[in-house]
């Protein structure tokens, strides 16, 4: 998919070298843009995919000069790139086109003066007034960038200027709820048309996730199953094994159903129940996204109660080190009720997957790192082989996001030997196995995607608000603790009561890793 996807540019992604602009990334001196951004520019600049007229301008509060970013840039790229360390040839070149520009966020002014500076890069560089924004700072300041970029008549495009595209990346989190959602793509769309608008989420950008529409559409014997007749369940899992890590005052405020579940997991839950698209293009595929959000029911009270899990890790160890609880972690809350961990079931109302519901948990402090998805299908008639001992499972497709991105197929054999016995058998497929190389960062695939115009691996407007309303009917139900916030150990699976959410329908969770 990565190689043939074609975007709004008529040009497909990664296969030439995209148009020179100008990238301003707001919030430049902050961990993303040295430990992701500034590596995959380098990254796309090695492998010849940026032009060599493409500049980087950092904007930020922190007085600095161009060569104190740019040193600060090259060891971020020798520390965090995956082509490390740098190739000094490379960077050479492209620290040359590496700008700072310093400023409040809140300044009118500092936002006159960057006009000014791109112009003159544009004549400088022949970047013909194309800028792609990146908003890497906190959310707070999303709207106050967006419309001091209006003012400064850097947000719609150059009417006498024909080449000329603007665009603006937005980080997650997108809103806290539907309203504050509304909200805030109101406030952008009175500067950027949607067009210009790309929602981030680098899950998207994971290869194992773009290749979801491949294994389900360009393979023949995947899709006639993919549905109610042949699925039992599905389920989608995103384990960490860290806590808040210092981000105890954000993750206050936000919570694992909203931080993870809301986005990552719902976004992974639309490409495994879309209906094919009309063609590989963004719009098609995002449409058929928010076909699955508009058929997914909103919880009610009871069902919120029936149907949702929320823990919160209390003190222990994982693997062996001390962790604290985390109502003890810096800047949450003695007595607080966040979750730090969310189960969910829900159904999708369509012709497709009428009755099959999905389970979707994401936590901190868990056992085991990483992030996959299983298709459980329906068990074969117990007929012949329905024997005590026979070890008779269901058939499941896992797709392994991370770590160690591939595909593993769960089957039933006979053990060597005179006598029938059943054992579940592994088809393992592993990309860097399969294909003898490693894969690109997601925000390599993410930004490149962003300069040509493909906004396939984004988030649409409507998209986000779907999610929002889903999410919102279940925080309501939790505001009125519909559901008790139950603890769990660090290094577990989470609170016992996720396990009773299958148990009830005769299910249980798969162990991350999607083998035996």
């Amino acid at each position: 998919m990565s190689e043939q996807l074609t975007g709004n540019s008529g040009k497909s992604s990664g296969t030439s070298t995209a148009q020179p602009c100008v990238i301003v990334i707001f919030g430049a001196t902050g961990d993303l843009t040295a430990r992701k951004l500034l590596p995959a520019i380098y990254n796309l600049s090695r492998e010849n995919l940026l032009s060599k007229s493409t500049v980087v301008v950092g904007f930020a509060r922190r007085p600095k000069t161009d060569e104190q970013f740019r040193q600060e840039m090259h060891d971020a790229v020798n520390q965090f790139s995956r082509c490390k360390p740098a190739d000094e040839t490379v960077w050479n070149d492209l620290a040359g086109r590496i700008y700072y520009h310093q400023s409040p966020f809140e300044n009118a002014d500092g936002y006159r003066s960057l006009a000014r500076r791109l112009e003159q890069i544009d004549q400088k560089h022949g970047t013909q007034g194309r800028r792609l924004y990146y908003l890497s700072t906190s959310p707070a300041e999303f709207g106050v960038i967006i419309d001091h970029l209006g003012d400064a008549g850097l947000g719609n495009i150059d009417p006498f200027n024909a080449r000329a595209w603007r665009r603006v990346i937005v980080e997650k989190p997108f809103g806290s709820n539907l309203d504050t959602a509304r909200q805030l793509n109101n406030r952008i769309n009175r500067t950027f048309d949607e067009s210009q608008v790309f929602r981030i989420d680098h899950y998207l950008g994971k290869q194992t996730v773009q290749n979801l529409l491949v294994l389900r559409f360009a393979n023949g014997i995947f899709e006639p199953i993919w549905n109610r007749r042949y699925v039992d369940h599905v389920q989608i899992t995103v384990g960490e094994t860290l806590g808040v890590e210092g981000r105890g005052g954000y993750f206050e405020t936000a919570g694992t159903l909203r931080d993870m579940v809301q986005n990552h997991l719902m976004q992974l839950l639309t490409l495994i129940a879309m209906e094919p698209p009309v063609a590989l293009d963004g719009d098609a595929i995002r449409d058929e996204k928010v076909r699955v959000l508009k058929s997914i029911p909103s919880y009610s009270t009871q069902q919120a109660a029936q149907w949702t899990v929320r823990g919160q890790y209390s003190q222990g160890e994982n693997k062996g080190m001390p962790v604290k609880a985390y109502r003890d972690e810096e800047r949450v809350s003695p007595q607080s009720t966040t979750e730090t961990y969310a189960a969910v079931k829900l159904y999708i109302n369509n012709w497709r997957w009428q009755g099959v519901p999905f389970y979707l948990r994401s936590g901190k402090q868990m056992k085991l790192q990483g992030s996959e998805v299983s298709i459980h299908f329906n068990s074969a008639p117990g007929v012949l082989f329905n024997t005590p001992g026979s070890g008779l499972a269901r058939n499941v497709l896992t797709v392994r996001v991370q770590p160690n991105e591939g595909i593993s197929l769960l089957m039933n054999a006979k053990r060597p030997g005179t006598v029938t016995q059943i054992v579940r058998a592994a088809m393992d497929f592993e990309y860097h196995e399969a294909f003898g190389s490693y894969s690109p960062e997601a925000y390599e695939r993410l930004l490149l995607d962003a300069i040509i115009g493909d906004s396939t691996l984004f988030i649409r407007r409507d998209e986000v608000e779907g999610s929002w309303a889903i999410i919102d009917a279940i925080e309501e139900a939790w505001a009125a603790n519909a559901v008790e916030l139950a603890p769990y150990a660090p290094g577990s699976w989470g609170p016992p009561q996720a396990d009773e959410l299958l148990a009830h329908d005769g299910r249980a969770w798969d162990p991350l890793g999607g083998r035996l």
